[in-house]
């Protein structure tokens, strides 16, 4: 068992209980989840980023049902709402670019329960902007433009060196700063790695009919081609390239690179044009083989980074910011000391499964469907059209897609911790 906590680092000055490297979503609803579930704790979230960076982030994300009631529970969602869309059916296709037909092989339902889609695409700048609300409303500290250069574990606590060589003492560092995460080589946790030589352009894209928030995804022999409905007539765009064809079309002009999109994306919702910046990503599959050590753990993109085939990195993380939390909070509850590894042996355990088994998934279904094939095209569509004709199948994918389980943190089932 851990050990009872001897000392509250956070009523030392220049402390905290908690230190968060990393303002991002997953960052920030960790912060909001440990603050919320247990207010007496003092968080404290350190980010490299200047301050407001945050608002130049033309993305959008998949909010997975589980995910939504988490950040309703979290007091965010009635803000985030308004703006999100509703995805309302989800179809999928398996073809060749120059295929003038594109045979859908599997539709979906978007509602796992009546008024409950699956899923919310909601853009990235307002997703951040409801949590930065509700962590400075709750009390949670920002330390902006200042990133971590190192830190050292002292028994009962660490100490966190950032900025221009300052210093803050915690019981527990959680690293939320990304798949190419320095406090993970810092922590000495080693990765399982490859690149798929694949790059992933996200851009947004207005279009001149409505997508009554269907989303659509496209097999095509590059990868996959996404299309993902956000309010009014826009859609964006997650669109898998090999790099070397990815980093050729971000550098062509406006005319080049739409007249590429409509060949993929087709006229039926009329005219396109492209809103904002268009930005590639290299893929690849990253997975930590630690998630904790001694008053350090990994959350998110730096516990794991996926291929977007299943648009589940996001709510990954997400499930990692309720997991983190719960485990705080309830060793808390009991006295124990909340950053010993035998507490935080419980959140791996809880979280490192899944994870392995979600980036097995991704990695397989990309090489599956990321190639031209003949044979093996005939198998993955016989497979399509099988689960196509079994509504219960269908209907446990998209409740796995949803996020839903009853192993889940309390957080994902809409409860209180």
């Amino acid at each position: 068992m851990a050990e009872r906590t001897r000392t509250q680092t956070s009523k030392i000055p220049g402390s905290a209980d908690i230190i968060i490297a990393g303002a991002g979503y997953v960052g920030m609803a960790t912060a909001v989840a440990l603050k919320s579930s247990a207010p007496h704790l003092a968080v404290t979230v350190i980010d490299a980023a200047p301050a407001g960076v945050w608002r130049n982030d033309t993305r959008a994300s998949a909010i997975a049902a589980a995910a939504s009631r988490m950040l309703d529970r979290l007091g965010c969602w009635e803000e985030i709402l308004p703006k999100a869309q509703p995805i309302t059916e989800m179809i999928v296709t398996d073809s060749r670019t120059s295929d003038p037909v594109r045979p859908v092989f599997l539709t979906f339902n978007g509602e796992i329960e009546p008024g409950e889609p699956f899923a919310h695409m909601v853009e990235n700048r307002v997703l951040n902007a409801s949590l930065r609300a509700k962590a400075e409303e709750i009390g949670i500290t920002f330390i902006e433009g200042a990133p971590v250069h190192g830190f050292h574990n002292e028994d009962e606590h660490l100490t966190v060196r950032y900025g221009d060589d300052k210093e803050l003492r915690a019981r527990l560092l959680l690293a939320a700063d990304g798949v190419k995460s320095r406090l993970r080589d810092m922590a000495g946790i080693k990765t399982v790695n490859w690149e798929y030589d694949q790059s992933g352009i996200v851009c947004t894209v207005a279009h001149e009919r409505p997508h009554h928030g269907r989303a659509e995804e496209h097999f095509l022999p590059a990868g996959p081609f996404a299309i993902l409905p956000l309010s009014g007539n826009r859609s964006s765009l997650v669109w898998t390239e090999r790099t070397a064809d990815a980093e050729r079309l971000i550098k062509e002009d406006d005319f080049v690179f739409e007249a590429e999109l409509e060949q993929r994306f087709g006229l039926k919702l009329g005219e396109l044009r492209v809103e904002g910046p268009r930005k590639a990503f290299p893929l690849g599959l990253t997975l930590a083989r630690d998630f904790v050590k001694p008053r350090f753990a990994l959350v998110g993109d730096a516990a794991h980074g996926i291929h977007p085939i299943a648009g589940q990195g996001l709510n990954l993380g997400f499930k990692d910011a309720a997991a983190i939390a719960e485990t705080i909070v309830d060793a808390d509850r009991l006295g124990l000391d909340i950053g010993s590894v035998a507490v935080l042996e419980r959140y791996q355990s809880w979280r490192r499964f899944d994870t392995v088994q979600m980036g097995v998934t991704t990695d397989v279904l990309n090489r599956l469907f990321s190639n031209d094939n003949v044979p093996v095209r005939a198998l993955r569509d016989f497979g399509l059209g099988l689960v196509e004709r079994m509504p219960r199948l269908k209907g446990f994918f998209i409740r796995q897609a949803a996020g839903l389980s009853t192993t889940a943190p309390k957080l994902l089932q809409g409860q209180s911790i």
